[in-house]
């Protein structure tokens, strides 16, 4: 009816005041005469609308940079799989089509309904039970034999990338965010805890890790503020240790195939499962939200969780 009004991209109590003012002025309309076109106009409209609110919505959370990165990211690629009004089953396929790899294709999946989902809230109508996962092989990551030998060479070639690695290694952080970020006041005065809020890691829960002696002899604390690799309060940029990474494998004469900087967090747990054999402990130590996570986990690292004696016997 021309009426450019769209109650269900507010959020309450304002969804209703619009309704109401939606309604007064469809009774005005129709009072003058004028009936409804058959144009698609107002419904597309509404439909990329929402989807523009899901994303806004999502933004003003506490998410981090990268994650907040990825779904403007996916936001962009799904409008460019729609015919510029209207969002559908087949633009969503379309869109996730474009990833050949497993893991690239669930990661876009989960991004985009993250976003549809968050729209959806404010009055979208799409049903996604139609786009299943899908199905991924667990690669296995390569653990480093010499970790004394490899941590030598990455020391002399740039002292950051070697304490992202020992940190990596003996706290067993991740290197591209939890490392990366931390400042001088996530460690104890007595430099023995680093302490990393549940908005600072992947798990989403506080977490409290200990800092092994033959990391602290390369930690020099000043300001509590202060990033620990920068020296200022703003961290390197998120692909600061994988530019230094992917030039010193060039040069690495110890480095084997696919090992990362992964492989120093990999090699960690499996040092802490095979020396107590608790999963419990490598659960605390990894950070995993639950044992499922730990256990999948060591199957991917390719440890044998049974040993002979735990295999049938003939008497």
């Amino acid at each position: 009816m021309g009426i450019y009004l769209y109650p269900n991209s507010f959020s309450d109590p304002e969804r209703y005041k619009v309704a109401q003012a939606l309604a007064a002025e469809i009774y005005i309309a129709l009072q003058k005469g004028k009936a409804p076109t058959k144009s698609k106009n107002v419904l597309e409209a509404t439909n990329i609308q929402l989807l523009k609110k899901g994303l806004e919505s999502k933004l003003s959370q506490p998410f981090s940079k990268h994650h907040k990165t990825m779904l403007n990211y996916a936001f962009r690629a799904l409008l460019r799989n729609t015919d510029g009004h209207n969002i559908t089953n087949e633009s969503v396929l379309s869109t996730l089509n474009h990833f050949d790899r497993g893991t690239s294709y669930n990661m876009m999946r989960r991004y985009l309904f993250s976003l549809i989902n968050s729209a959806k809230k404010l009055g979208l109508v799409l049903d996604l039970s139609s786009i299943p996962k899908r199905k991924t092989q667990a690669k296995l990551h390569k653990p480093i034999g010499d970790i004394q030998g490899l941590l030598n060479e990455v020391l002399r070639y740039n002292y950051n990338l070697h304490l992202c690695c020992l940190l990596t290694y003996g706290c067993l952080l991740r290197p591209h965010r939890e490392v990366r970020e931390l400042t001088w006041g996530d460690f104890s005065e007595d430099l023995n805890y680093i302490r990393l809020s549940g908005d600072r890691n992947k798990s989403g829960r506080n977490r409290i890790v200990p800092v092994p002696h033959y990391i602290k002899e390369f930690l020099k604390k000043t300001e509590d503020n202060l990033n620990i690799f920068s020296g200022k309060e703003e961290p390197f940029a998120p692909e600061y240790f994988k530019g230094l990474w992917g030039r010193f494998k060039k040069r690495s004469r110890l480095l084997e195939k696919d090992q990362t900087l992964y492989s120093f967090r990999h090699t960690g747990a499996i040092d802490i499962y095979k020396r107590t054999g608790s999963i419990e402990k490598l659960k605390a130590a990894m950070g995993h939200s639950n044992i499922i996570m730990s256990l999948t986990y060591l199957r991917g690292l390719d440890i044998a969780v049974l040993k002979e004696e735990d295999m049938p016997r003939i008497k």
